[in-house]
């Protein structure tokens, strides 16, 4: 009988490569637990409607790539393809927004899905942390959040990174340049399926990746050109801002990002060293979505960044993160009096927050050395029938291979001294 495997285009994360992630994920959330923003988790899945509405019913992600289930009840269920909807969602369900102190600012880390043609850096299922700044339309607000996550990478050690920055108008100027944009792809060469796009969502035109598309877009009619004069002097703002606190960023007008909620501000994360599928994260500001998911109208900004693109993106600059090693001490007990004491031992380092491990099983000493070695640990306490008559344990630093015996009383403090 064959063993079984992760489905296909998903990953399982173990050690000691899940170590990385878990600091990306640290490393990401730190900014924003100290700037205001408070944890939110959501279920896993939700009403397909959420994301039909918000993510909007022409992306690829609603028509193409959501994972659906009916349940027994007859509900219609999608695994989140995203996470800003479920979030509004659970912000808006437990009336946060009324709490009176606006804007609600929340973080949120977990996995989400879709159904993509699995490729390098590209997943089924991905790990994401996010960040939503609910109820408030402030150019600020949008600066803060690109300022969190450039602060966020950095503090990685990520440096070839770009920042990409639009914006893509408000329900005042962008119908007049949909329109617009529409007289002038409906006079190109494309396929059907680009075709009702047009009719849907002309701006997910501009974001079509293939070459032949993207020739013909050359004089496509500029958002920058239709946006109005409060749409303007918001993004001159935003950029004022941004250039102020040292963030670089480059104006790209064709960024409209795959979600249909986006307005005005938008921003992408981009790695050149990650080859085709660049992006390692990205957001904007959606004003509307609220009210499209039968809320009241609340201005919001947010963003997304990529645990595991963000992992391939460190690689590929051969950035080494800092980790600190699981285990700090390791016990090796010979006998049976000597496992019972090293053991009380080990519970008494973790109680005072030394990482500390023990040789289970009952090895001999070659083996448990070779575990100690392997564990990573910088000290090894042994000790046999003899050492535990004299009252003495034998502590050894794993570093310089120096071994002496501590009384037995004194171990853990020692061990507390030399570690810091």
């Amino acid at each position: 009988m064959s063993t079984f495997q992760a489905p296909k285009g998903t990953y399982d994360l173990t050690p000691p490569r899940s170590a990385k992630f878990l600091a990306v994920r640290e490393a990401i959330s730190a900014p924003l637990r100290d700037s205001g923003y408070g944890y939110i988790e959501t279920p896993g899945f939700e009403n397909v409607e959420l994301f039909a509405r918000g993510v909007g019913e022409s992306t690829d992600i609603v028509t193409k790539e959501m994972y659906t289930l009916t349940t027994k009840g007859g509900d219609q269920l999608a695994l989140r393809p995203e996470g800003t909807a479920s979030v509004l969602r659970a912000a808006l369900e437990a009336n946060l927004h009324k709490a009176g102190n606006l804007p609600v600012k929340l973080w949120y880390s977990g996995s989400y899905y879709r159904y993509e043609r699995p490729q390098a850096g590209r997943y089924r299922h991905f790990s994401q942390v996010g960040a939503e700044a609910i109820g408030t339309e402030d150019p600020a607000l949008d600066a803060e959040l690109i300022i969190l996550a450039d602060q966020a990478y950095r503090s990685l050690g990520l440096r070839q990174f770009r920042i990409l920055l639009n914006s893509l108008g408000d329900k005042e100027c962008r119908p007049v340049y949909r329109e617009a944009l529409q007289s002038f792809l409906r006079d190109l060469d494309l396929d059907e399926e680009t075709r009702r796009r047009i009719e849907i969502n002309p701006l997910r035109v501009l974001d079509d990746k293939r070459a032949d598309v993207q020739k013909q877009l050359t004089d496509a009619p500029k958002l920058r050109d239709y946006l109005c004069d409060a749409c303007k002097a918001y993004h001159e703002e935003v950029r004022a801002l941004l250039t102020a606190a040292g963030v670089a960023f480059e104006d790209d007008e064709k960024l409209v990002r795959g979600l249909d909620y986006y307005t005005r501000t938008t921003f992408e994360f981009v790695h050149d060293g990650l080859g085709s599928q660049s992006a390692v994260g990205g957001g904007g500001r959606y004003d509307g979505l609220s009210e499209m998911i039968g809320g009241p109208e609340l201005p919001s900004v947010g963003w997304a960044l990529g645990v595991d693109r963000t992992v391939l993106a460190l690689e590929a600059e051969g950035v080494e993160l800092d980790l600190p090693a699981p285990t700090s001490v390791y016990a090796v007990p010979l006998g049976e009096e000597a496992r019972r004491v090293l053991f009380g031992v080990v519970t008494e380092l973790r109680r005072a927050g030394i990482a500390a491990d023990f040789a289970f099983g009952g090895r001999g000493l070659k083996g448990a050395m070779k575990s100690a070695n392997r564990s990573g640990a910088r000290y090894t306490l042994v000790a046999g029938e003899r050492d535990l008559a004299e009252g003495v344990v034998q502590l050894k630093d794993m570093e310089s291979g120096e071994q002496s015996a501590v009384p037995l009383a004194e171990a853990a403090a020692e061990l507390a001294k030399r570690l810091g």
